[in-house]
């Protein structure tokens, strides 16, 4: 049975003691199952890893970056954000750790024969815990609650309405 390679995954084999880094870069889409595009996540995706590795003990400290599209909660403009986030994963080897690591969420046991670790779903778990629980346009001149104190801000023309005003016009008349 061939096995799914992961998008982002550390190889083991042959690594040395010491600290190595790398960098992945991958998109929504490269995460089955997770639904990130549908979650504002559209471009691409930086991920720096570092790797402390020992005799018993690998220590990963991961950040993700990224830029998200979403639509403001207030008036519905588009917004881009950039989102960012990090977590360090301590990976203990050997069986004689299971039992008293068993209750310590901060450590994960190991396999000695282990030939790499799979940090996809941590990846996926940093980008949703990043994401931000409003999101609201301060800075967009558009927005006619925030960009009406702006200077230089006038108000839009009869007829000058962009695809979001009109998808905000749509809504609100839909509901009255």
């Amino acid at each position: 049975m061939h096995k799914e390679k992961s998008p982002i995954e550390i190889r083991l084999a042959g690594l040395m003691q010491g600290i190595h880094e790398f960098d992945f870069t991958c998109k929504a889409s490269d995460f089955t199952g997770w639904q990130l595009a549908e979650a504002g996540f559209t471009r691409d995706i930086t991920v720096k890893v570092v790797v402390e590795k020992s005799e018993t003990e690998v220590t990963i400290t991961l950040e993700v970056l990224t830029i998200a599209d979403f639509t403001c909660d207030i008036c519905l403009a588009p917004v881009s954000k950039k989102l960012s986030g990090s977590l360090r994963l301590y990976y203990v080897s050997g069986t004689s750790f299971g039992e008293e690591l068993s209750e310590n969420e901060d450590y994960r046991v190991l396999d000695k024969n282990a030939e790499s670790i799979d940090i996809t779903t941590d990846v996926c778990e940093t980008l949703l815990l990043s994401l931000p629980l409003k999101v609201t346009c301060t800075d967009n001149p558009d927005c006619r609650l925030y960009g009406s104190n702006v200077p230089g801000n006038e108000e839009p023309q009869v007829g000058e309405n962009s695809s979001w005003h009109e998808s905000l016009e749509k809504l609100k008349n839909k509901y009255r």
